[in-house]
């Protein structure tokens, strides 16, 4: 096969010779990139954070996180999901997530976890629900046996359980329909048959006119934001987003 085409003017590549310089161009192009990647990752610069937001916290001191951390480090590709907190913990035991915001409590030993936010429960109800008429906050006696909607557990069984034990202590959740999330639970609302507990950020967030938002008597129920990530990772990009939570 030949790749240079020779004349008594000089040399020219042929075909098959252009192509193979171009692929050996590309291919060193390649190699330098590469090498600038591992000369940057050594430094401390560059890499990958593969992060995983929980469907429920999104905005508030969660997204300013994120958002702090892209423009610190604009360098770092951030690959972003979402999901409930039990493919978040599964991603990060399999190793496909280097950190994830998630529901605690977490009962993983090989992931460290830290709280980054704190939020107030709210009570949704439908706009023509005795509740709604003239009222700034209910008591948990209020909501005993009323018709609730609430996703299904084992997409966050410690944010489930914590949320019925703060607002049906002494019993009385009557779970009548379940919804995939937080959305579908306040639609499910104002159709006007069943009451639902939202975080506040994502209740106010996906304000619906035909619901209305109640706070509870004191002490408010409250859920927990976490950052989890495996306690043995050795990825220089996760180490300078966990610089911002100190």
């Amino acid at each position: 096969m030949s790749l240079v085409h020779r004349t008594s003017r000089g040399c020219t590549l042929t075909e098959v010779g252009a192509r193979i310089a171009g692929e050996a161009a590309r291919l060193l192009a390649e190699v330098d990139a590469g090498t600038a990647r591992i000369r940057d990752l050594v430094r401390g610069r560059g890499g990958r954070l593969r992060l995983a937001y929980t469907r429920s916290a999104r905005g508030g001191r969660v997204d300013a996180l994120v958002a702090r951390f892209r423009a610190a480090h604009p360098d770092v590709e951030v690959i972003p999901e979402t999901a409930w907190t039990a493919p978040n913990v599964a991603g990060l035991l399999a190793g496909r997530l280097d950190a994830a915001f998630v529901r605690p409590p977490v009962d993983e030993p090989a992931l460290v976890c830290r709280t980054v936010d704190t939020e107030e429960l709210l009570l949704a109800v439908p706009a023509g629900h005795v509740l709604a008429a003239g009222r700034r906050r209910i008591s948990r006696a209020e909501v005993v046996d009323l018709p609730a909607v609430m996703w299904p557990r084992e997409n966050g069984p410690g944010m489930f359980d914590r949320t019925i034990a703060q607002i049906w202590p002494h019993g009385g959740f009557n779970l009548v329909r379940q919804e995939p999330d937080d959305e579908q639970l306040l639609r499910a609302v104002a159709q006007g048959d069943v009451v639902a507990a939202v975080p506040a950020g994502r209740a106010r967030a996906l304000r619906l006119r035909e619901v209305r938002l109640r706070r509870f008597t004191a002490p408010a129920p409250t859920v927990d934001v976490t950052q989890c990530w495996p306690r043995d990772s050795t990825n220089p990009a996760l180490r300078r987003f966990l610089a911002l939570l100190d």
